[in-house]
């Protein structure tokens, strides 16, 4: 979307889409399309339009909040410095980057010229910026509640690997961790072949849970490949929720 473009933006099937993304309606529109300018659009086409530095200012201390509480609320045994270590990697820009372009913001960006020509929209530091800026404005149309339930929605495939030493938790761990609470029992590794002259070994290994094969995987440590076939397992498990 160009600057000129802007009139229409409101009324768009664009902003519907994406607020039906985000599982938000706002009442105020005008904080929408602030989210969405870039300052690049400004300052090509002079107006009195605002974009969205302001907001993504705000966003980031009440993303900070949010995911401040959730971390003291799920860790409750975890110190300050594992906390801060967790949250660190959260509300990092490379993290906020990332989800960013789950929600594809880089197609609803108005942008200016030079910054398109740039490829703008899949800048990570111009995406986390504008996925601050969407937070802020949750917050100012709608409050905490929404702002939160926003956070945790968008967060949720980045919060459950975590454990409370900082760390996100291993593949084989977040298996054993799955099969003992839905099934009652654990996974079994069996090694399946080896390859290879003794300096550069190959190690091919199963995952089998009730007797059947759940996932497999090749390493050059049998360590390697047993975390393969377990996120194999675990892909295939989280997919049929059974």
């Amino acid at each position: 979307m160009n600057p000129e473009q802007l009139s229409t933006l409101q009324v768009s099937e664009a902003m519907v889409e994406l607020q039906a993304k985000i599982g938000y309606s706002f009442d105020r529109i005008d904080l929408l399309v602030e989210v969405l300018t870039h300052s690049s659009s400004l300052n090509e086409k002079r107006g009195s339009r605002s974009h969205n530095e302001r907001l993504e200012f705000l966003g980031d201390a009440v993303l900070d909040l949010m995911i401040s509480e959730y971390l003291m609320s799920r860790f409750r045994e975890a110190d300050e410095g594992s906390l801060s270590q967790m949250k660190a990697r959260l509300v990092s820009k490379d993290i906020l980057s990332k989800l960013s372009k789950h929600l594809a913001l880089g197609t609803y960006l108005i942008l200016g010229r030079g910054e398109e020509l740039n490829d703008g929209r899949q800048k990570p530091s111009l995406l986390a910026d504008t996925l601050e800026a969407l937070i802020a404005a949750v917050y100012l149309d709608g409050g905490l509640s929404p702002a939160r339930q926003l956070v945790l929605n968008i967060y949720r495939e980045e919060f459950s690997p975590l454990s409370s030493n900082g760390h996100e938790v291993d593949d084989k761990s977040q298996l054993q961790e799955l099969c003992q609470r839905r099934y009652g029992l654990l996974p079994i590794y069996q090694l399946r072949h080896t390859s290879g002259p003794d300096h550069h070994r190959t190690f091919e290994v199963e995952v089998h849970l009730k007797d059947e094969r759940y996932g497999t995987g090749a390493g050059r440590t049998k360590k390697k490949a047993e975390q393969q076939a377990a996120k194999q397992a675990l892909a295939r498990l989280q997919e049929s929720k059974v």
